[in-house]
């Protein structure tokens, strides 16, 4: 199934439809909705699945570089998030494209290039849309304000969107830590180029022994 290789045609329109899809439900969400703060509803509630709109200024569920290193500030850790993931996006664009030199497994081409288009979807709101947008605080935001955008280049919010509350539970009284404490499964908010880089990391690890096969 994944022995045949996967063309750069295929690679590019794979990685075009992620990133469109990615970019198109975000800037739709930014100039129809303000932020889904605390205890407000949610734009779509069917009880298993929530459309909502909130800002990720981190990493995965929020995680800044700054809760790890203390001595840096909020946005000197932002800063270095996002260079970071140019840096990050540089080195996986080239494993991408050179495995185009190669005969490779096409689900290693697959995953890949999931999770670069994810990766630099993400990547797009970091750097540019503190500058494209205004402030969604309590207010649907603008496109290409007058008085400038909400952050500078850099320092942009990644748009989360999704979430799937499958299962609520309480965590039994005999548990360490976490006893007698409710949980909810799965209460991530995440958005399409999250979804994509889940995939292909998926795909990758699922496929492993043929991806990473050693020759004979």
């Amino acid at each position: 199934m994944f022995k045949q290789d996967l063309n750069l045609r295929q690679i590019l329109w794979i990685f075009i439809a992620v990133l469109a899809i990615d970019q198109i439900l975000k800037i739709y969400i930014k100039l129809n909705y303000p932020l889904t703060l605390f205890g407000t509803d949610a734009i779509i509630d069917w009880g298993f699945f929530k459309l909502m709109f909130v800002e990720n200024k981190g990493m995965a569920m929020g995680t800044k570089i700054s809760d790890f290193l203390p001595f840096l500030s909020e946005n000197q850790g932002k800063f270095l998030l996002t260079f970071f993931r140019v840096i990050a996006i540089g080195a996986l664009g080239y494993w991408l494209f050179s495995t185009l030199k190669t005969s490779s497994p096409r689900g290693l081409r697959l995953g890949l290039t999931l999770i670069f288009a994810g990766a630099v979807g993400n990547l797009v709101d970091s750097i540019f849309y503190g500058q494209l947008f205004s402030h969604s605080y309590k207010q649907v935001a603008e496109l290409l304000p007058t008085e400038g955008g909400y952050a500078p280049l850099f320092f942009g919010h990644v748009v989360d969107m999704f979430q799937f509350p499958l299962v609520r539970w309480v965590w039994p009284e005999w548990m360490p830590v976490v006893g007698g404490q409710p949980y909810l499964f799965f209460q991530y908010i995440f958005n399409v180029a999250d979804a994509s880089i889940s995939i292909g990391v998926g795909v990758l690890l699922w496929f492993n022994k043929e991806i990473f096969a050693k020759p004979d």
